[in-house]
């Protein structure tokens, strides 16, 4: 398979991906390494690692970070509940020592958590890992040994190798500088917020009912949009949101019912300050301008 094919078979699930992007992705699966993939929120990062599990058949396994999480949480840790009923079980039978202890830390008392149920897999996964950027940097560490070596160390019973490497994927929206260790593992691609044509190409996979005079004014509005000062830029999602809302609503023209525009402002000002930001007036506008 080559770059293009898979271009092509991730446009056929309705992801429309860059030229780097598919190159990138072809890539990482033919040399068998984690790609990061950065760029602003609600630029389709997550969305590669859902595709390419859908057209690969593969089970699709995702950890979200978040500040403070640790190994307990994203590797493994112990039934304590389980292990605690056991050594009562075994003290009320009279056994005591190691052999309660080399039963109690085996396997059968480990919870995966899904680092470590990646590398368990029988049939290869695809590993999402996103925003790596909201974890601390200590978490980084646990990583390595799974990206570098794919194997995770239980201290209680030693070495865990991967039944099959999975497919990583790793997403990051900028909000910290990652460690050169983990980017050194990993191949890279940067995915910016979609050209015009692209934009319209997703949104007439995502939503074929939409008229393409209409496709081509919802994306110039957007696309319009993005260029202002917004405290929360809207992304892909949002403009298939204000796509729908406007199909819903029966409006085939931006600046034929102004109060409806508004109302489907909803679908891509998500604060406050963006809602004030952008009055009837400059909606309509941005609406003018589109084309």
């Amino acid at each position: 398979m080559t770059w293009m094919d898979l271009q092509a078979d991730l446009a056929a699930e309705g992801y429309v991906a860059s030229d780097d992007l598919a190159t990138a992705l072809h890539l990482a699966l033919s040399l068998n390494r984690p790609l990061l993939l950065e760029g602003a929120a609600g630029v389709g990062k997550t969305d590669v690692a859902r595709v390419l599990a859908e057209i690969r058949g593969a089970r699709l396994i995702r950890l979200q970070c978040y500040q403070g999480l640790d190994a307990s949480q994203a590797i493994y840790e112990w039934n304590y509940q389980r292990q605690l009923l056991a050594i009562r079980a075994s003290a009320e039978a009279g056994e005591t020592g190691a052999a309660v202890e080399a039963r109690v830390f085996s396997r059968d008392y480990l919870l995966e958590r899904p680092l470590l149920a990646a590398i368990t897999q029988p049939r290869q996964p695809v590993l999402l890992i996103d925003e790596i950027d909201r974890a601390d940097e200590e978490f980084e560490a646990y990583l390595l040994e799974i990206l570098a070596e794919h194997q995770i160390t239980v201290p209680e019973l030693g070495t865990i190798t991967a039944s099959s490497v999975p497919i990583a994927i790793l997403t990051s929206n900028g909000t910290r500088d990652l460690s050169d260790a983990l980017r050194r593992r990993c191949l890279y691609c940067h995915i910016d917020y979609p050209d015009r044509a692209a934009e319209i190409a997703i949104l007439k996979a995502r939503c074929p009912a939409v008229e393409d005079e209409l496709s081509r004014r919802i994306v110039g509005f957007v696309q319009t949009l993005r260029r202002e000062p917004l405290e929360k830029v809207p992304g892909i999602a949002e403009t298939l949101d204000f796509a729908a809302a406007l199909m819903g609503l029966g409006v085939a023209d931006l600046t034929s019912d102004p109060s409806a525009l508004r109302a489907t402002m909803a679908t891509l000002l998500k604060t406050q300050s963006d809602r004030e930001q952008i009055t009837p007036e400059v909606a309509v506008r941005i609406a003018g301008q589109a084309s």
